[in-house]
């Protein structure tokens, strides 16, 4: 599908989806192609109105949707599944067009998205709960769980597809209803998305979408609303934070996956050639726009310049390019704010001793910059300690593990890490020690629909996936029942 069908499929200048309406705002905002620097589209911007328009369709929606028979919402989210599949095109296309991912890249989006609503449209049906006799044997103890209620979803622009569904599906699951806020950059995928489930049965307010410019003043209003019961945000540490300071005025359930800093390890008996391609996958998928990007490199001495060879031949041979070439293998940053600031890291580690060991070509129009690897980093450089989001990896030699560990932990995030050892026993050593919700072992890539998403320190609060991400939108009540 060519991009200016695809993109007129989903009607943007009626883009607030309220109680199954399309509306159309008297203020709108550009989303522009990353690769390019052209317009996309106008996409009507909500304001505060329409916010609580939103929560009002969501609450009116929300006793027929948390009553309807878990069945019904798994084959509802089944249908989803079926359909998001067979429309795979359309969303690679809006993918690659709003965020700039190369195509393969933007396709295994769109199924790693889907497989969210297959995932929890088979753990709807897998309702639980307990019974059982008080140990005084005076009553008999029944535990159920229940939708937590109306939920506000707020998602970022570097996966629009995945963060998505991966908020809706368990939301749907669990029986509750939805107000979404797709970031500012990639709405377009998110309509798509909510056509999707239209066209699966779900009915008219159960999930809304709310595109804006106006971020904070549509949270805020969300948050200051008693018949919202739950925020799921995915986004900066900074952010997530003024968002939890909000959601404590109402003890509003929240759940945060916040930033990263996740280090790359390397140890001296790892086969190079399996690391450096976990690296490869580790570190560019999606120009390394990810929370879960490889951000340090801490390889052992003993491997460091066979490591540093392949992986730098490796990053000089990647086609960096726009999705319209079908070899390109690594897309743009998703805006010029996004090149100045890790261009900024890059010029700093220099500063600070770095050497530029390896570098590929970019094109000469589109927010593009080019994959750097960066050697003879010091452990305390200034760049170990910001989350970078793009193409850049920085490599630290280590030879003593207690070192190792205390520099890998040296962070207040805890999200994601990576581990590459030729002994398994080994590698589990380590990841046991470090501070991450997340460890790959001898892989370079950790997301998995039936896997708990999630970190530690301020990476977060809550999981995604799995059986808990169903869970997270659920509160446990139990009946004490008179024997």
């Amino acid at each position: 599908m060519d991009i200016q069908s695809a993109v007129a499929a989903v009607d943007p200048g009626h883009g607030v989806r309220v109680g199954g309406r399309a509306l159309a705002t008297a203020h709108t905002f550009t989303v522009t192609d990353p690769a390019t620097t052209s317009t996309l589209a106008e996409v009507s911007s909500a304001g505060a109105d329409l916010a609580t328009a939103a929560v009002d369709a969501a609450a009116d929606a929300f006793t027929a949707w948390a009553s309807t028979s878990p069945r019904t919402r798994s084959e509802i989210l089944r249908a989803a599944y079926e359909l998001m599949i067979g429309d795979a095109d359309h969303l690679t296309t809006l993918i690659c067009a709003e965020n700039g991912k190369p195509q393969s890249d933007a396709r295994a989006e769109a199924t790693y998205a889907a497989e969210f609503f297959r995932w929890f449209s088979e753990e709807a049906v897998r309702t639980d709960g307990s019974y059982g006799l008080s140990p005084a044997g005076a009553a008999r103890t029944v535990v159920t769980h229940r939708p937590v209620g109306v939920a506000a979803l707020v998602t970022p622009w570097n996966f629009p597809a995945a963060m998505a569904t991966r908020k809706i599906a368990p939301a749907l699951a669990a029986g509750c209803t939805t107000v979404l806020k797709p970031a500012r950059e990639t709405p377009l995928t998110a309509l798509a998305i909510a056509q999707i489930l239209q066209r699966a049965g779900v009915p008219d307010g159960v999930v809304n979408v709310v595109p804006t410019t106006a971020s904070s003043e549509i949270v805020g209003t969300w948050l200051a609303d008693d018949r919202v019961r739950k925020v799921s945000f995915t986004g900066s540490t900074g952010v997530g934070r003024v968002l939890l300071r909000q959601a404590a005025d109402r003890v509003v359930n929240a759940s945060m996956e916040l930033g990263g800093n996740a280090p790359f390890v390397v140890t001296s008996d790892a086969d190079v050639t399996a690391a450096v391609d976990g690296a490869m996958i580790a570190k560019f998928r999606g120009s390394g726009q990810a929370c879960t990007a490889a951000n340090r490199f801490y390889v052992h001495s003993a491997v460091m310049d066979e490591f540093v060879e392949r992986f730098g031949a490796a990053i000089a041979a990647l086609r960096v390019g726009p999705a319209s070439d079908p070899a390109s293998e690594v897309g743009p940053l998703i805006n010029a704010h996004a090149v100045e600031t890790v261009q900024q890291l890059i010029s700093g580690a220099v500063q600070e001793g770095a050497t530029v060991a390896a570098t590929s070509s970019i094109p000469d129009r589109g927010f593009f910059l080019a994959p750097t690897l960066l050697t003879d980093v010091q452990p305390d450089a200034a760049i170990l300690a910001e989350e970078i989001f793009g193409p850049v990896a920085p490599v630290v030699s280590w030879n003593d593990e207690d070192d190792l560990l205390a520099q890998v932990n040296n962070t207040e995030y805890g999200l994601a890490a990576y581990v590459f050892s030729g002994r398994l026993q080994d590698a589990l050593h380590i990841a046991e020690r470090i501070d991450a919700g997340m460890v790959g072992i001898n892989r370079g890539i950790v997301s998995d629909p039936s896997a708990p998403f999630g970190g530690t320190k301020q990476s977060g609060l809550g999981r995604e996936g799995a059986r808990i991400g169903l869970h997270e939108f659920q509160e446990t009540q139990y009946f004490s029942i008179q024997d």
